[in-house]
């Protein structure tokens, strides 16, 4: 029993002990929660307050600010408001000047207005003492002064008819004389300051071989390999028995150069072959493409021609590989460009603008497609579509004169083609077909009845027919000007176009003795 009992009050003591552990525990927790509170409290007092003072420092600050920027505002209003003042008491003074000047102005007029009262008088008394002294002589005369006018007038006109007739006639001879010397001069010393190389091109390319066997090669089993080589170029390849050689025979000098290139990249190479025919013709292009760019970018360059077309450009560069009776045409081009620029800057005219249409004016020769059209006027054409300006387009379209001339470059152009052309040793044709074809057009025009001449000129392009005016009339004319073309077209062979010009005239002549 005892045992048990001490059991309980040990229990008893355990958990007494216990309870007075908690309860201190929770007194103190209570006393640290109540601290830290006071202290959140006490150091928010504290933020609060530096928040005030600053907000009212803030305050303070702007508010000195504002009354400084408004401090500023009223001293430039006064400064305003001063200068304004000053400007109306300036007004006011010219105002007043301008009266008294008004003033003034309006006691002239008064005078003046009498004096003319006056002048009108004594005019009255001037005019009424002319008329009778008019009436008298009329009397005496026998005439009226109207019929004394016309008598005196129709004598001074037709004596001065026939000074200025005389006058007209000396000073327009003078003025073709010293313009015709004063061309002579511009001509010559821009043929003298621009020299350009000129290079000839033929029909036909000789590729040389290094031995006799490679031509057997080049042929191919059952000549499979030259007809893909000809196919793929255009050309046409003659091997004969020249020693050593093989001839290219085209008129398109790319189609040459292609082939050419082509022949010699696959001789170095020995793989001879279609495939690699293909192969090697198809580089060959984009190679001989890429130097025409290349070539027309230069060229500008060299010109100091800026801001063309990509596509002009390539066209330029694509005169290198053609020709014009035998003239290199990127050669004459260039010339042309040069002797423009020359002629034009001795005539005080745009040479920047003259040189770029002096490059450009053959451009019609050169096009990717050919379509049925002159030279000149399909340049024109691609000029115009390339946003070249109307009097470069103009000067391109107009230089074999198959349209108008509109500004002073095209004569320009036209003038310097013509001495690019003329130059010794510019050109080549066979003279006896060139020849023969001028001839022809003569003979084929003097066949027909009131033909009494003709003249073939600038080059074959144009035909010029001189008919009797008692055998043709006017409307005949026109219908042998017709006639003509066609005939022409139907049975004769010519590069370009020809004009047609029928010329019918009645002169009369006389002698003063």
């Amino acid at each position: 029993m005892t045992n048990i009992i001490t059991v309980i009050a040990i229990i008893a003591g355990i958990i007494i002990g216990v309870g007075v552990t908690w309860f201190i525990a929770h007194v103190r927790s209570k006393n640290k929660v109540s601290r830290i509170i006071k202290e959140a409290t006490e150091e928010a007092e504290l933020i609060k307050k530096e928040r005030i003072l600053q907000a009212k420092e803030k305050f303070l600050q702007l508010k000195s600010e504002h009354e400084k920027q408004m401090a500023d505002k009223s001293k430039q209003l006064s400064i305003a408001e001063n200068r304004l003042k000053q400007k109306e008491q300036s007004h006011s003074q010219k105002q007043e000047a301008l009266q008294r000047k008004q003033n003034e102005v309006n006691q002239l007029q008064q005078a003046l207005s009498l004096q003319l009262d006056a002048v009108k008088k004594r005019q009255a008394e001037l005019n009424k003492a002319q008329k009778q002294q008019q009436e008298q002589l009329e009397s005496i005369a026998g005439l009226s002064v109207e019929e004394a006018k016309k008598e005196l007038i129709e004598t001074l006109r037709d004596d001065a008819r026939s000074d200025a007739s005389v006058l007209i006639k000396d000073i327009v001879e003078e003025a073709k004389q010293a313009a015709h010397l004063e061309a002579k001069k511009i001509v010559i010393k821009t043929i003298q300051r621009t020299a350009v190389e000129h290079t000839h091109e033929n029909s036909v390319s000789v590729f040389n071989l290094d031995n006799e066997e490679i031509k057997g090669r080049i042929i191919g089993r059952e000549g499979r390999n030259i007809r893909t080589l000809e196919s793929m170029t255009g050309v046409d390849i003659i091997i004969d028995d020249s020693p050593d050689a093989i001839t290219l025979s085209s008129f398109d000098p790319v189609r040459r150069e292609v082939a050419r290139l082509a022949l010699a990249k696959l001789v170095n190479d020995g793989r001879i072959h279609p495939g690699r025919i293909e192969e090697v013709v198809a580089k060959i292009k984009r190679q001989i493409e890429q130097d025409i760019i290349e070539t027309g970018k230069r060229t500008t360059i060299d010109l100091g021609i800026h801001g063309m077309h990509h596509e002009l450009v390539r066209l330029v560069g694509k005169m290198k590989y053609r020709s014009s009776y035998g003239q290199n045409l990127l050669q004459h081009s260039k010339e042309v460009a040069l002797l423009c620029a020359t002629m034009s800057a001795e005539l005080g005219l745009n040479a920047k603008l003259a040189k770029r249409a002096g490059l450009l004016h053959d451009i019609g020769k050169v096009p990717d497609n050919e379509p049925d059209l002159p030279h000149a006027e399909l340049g024109g054409q691609i000029a115009e579509k390339y946003k070249e300006k109307p009097e470069i387009v103009n000067a391109i379209a107009s230089h074999h004169d198959e349209t108008e001339m509109l500004t002073l470059i095209s004569p320009i152009v036209q003038a310097c083609d013509a001495i690019s052309g003329a130059r010794p040793g510019a050109r080549r044709e066979v003279v006896e077909a060139y020849a023969k074809r001028l001839k022809d057009l003569e003979e084929l025009a003097l066949s027909y009845p009131g033909v009494v001449k003709t003249y073939a000129i600038q080059a074959g392009r144009e035909l010029r027919v001189i008919v009797g005016a008692e055998k043709l009339d006017d409307a005949q004319t026109n219908q042998l000007s017709l006639d003509l073309s066609k005939k022409i077209q139907n049975e004769m062979t010519y590069p370009g176009q020809i004009k047609i010009t029928v010329v019918r005239e009645t002169r009369a002549v006389s002698y003063a003795k």
